[in-house]
């Protein structure tokens, strides 16, 4: 396959079998790959948008999974299927169903005892998901929509607008929003919160 997708601009290399699951084989660009992406994702959105959901299924492996499924069903054959090689970011392959289950329920439990503000619950949820790296691709898009879900499907405020821009082209916003997921790696998540409301 002529599509070269190593690890540009953040994002993560994936293997010659990843590779492999792509279902698009006209595909021969990064830019051709992430514009069939987007539209996919768009009717995920669209999706998401017309459906009432409840903070029990939404938290939930299935939702995670289902999620993932229908921003790249037509994309990727892997799609909604937790990733099977190690990255050099991210949780072992073998723990990832593991550590989903603590953050799933570190969640519920920050919900129902006002741990922190809305917004931080989400941007938590939305920083530790991509530090656990479900799939082997999408896994900062994922966040961002499953995070805009739960801040306004479960805590009653607006979606983020994670400054207003294209996060997966090279540009000042993708380097302000992946500075800010280094001071979240840090310990810092107040950047990160700011920047999704930028």
């Amino acid at each position: 396959m002529g599509l070269d997708l190593d690890n540009t601009n953040g994002r993560t290399p994936l293997e010659e079998e990843e590779k492999e699951g792509l279902l698009l084989k006209s595909i021969s660009t990064r830019g051709e790959l992430d514009e069939f992406e987007q539209l996919n994702i768009e009717k995920a959105v669209a999706w998401s948008l017309g459906r009432k959901f409840t903070r029990e299924t939404i938290l939930t492996e299935d939702f995670v999974k289902d999620l993932h499924r229908r921003m790249y069903s037509e994309v990727w054959k892997w799609a909604g299927e937790f990733r099977t090689t190690n990255k050099n970011i991210g949780a072992d392959k073998h723990e990832i169903g593991i550590e989903l289950k603590k953050l799933l329920d570190d969640v519920s439990f920050w919900i129902e005892n006002t741990s922190f503000p809305a917004d931080e619950i989400a941007i938590r949820f939305s920083h530790r998901i991509v530090s656990i790296h479900c799939f082997s691709n999408g896994n900062g898009r994922h966040s961002r929509l499953i995070a805009d879900i739960i801040v306004s499907r479960v805590l009653d405020r607006s979606v983020f607008s994670w400054g207003s821009a294209n996060l997966t082209s090279r540009g000042d916003a993708r380097a302000a929003y992946l500075a800010a997921i280094h001071e979240a790696d840090q310990g810092n998540i107040t950047p990160l919160i700011a920047f999704a409301r930028s």
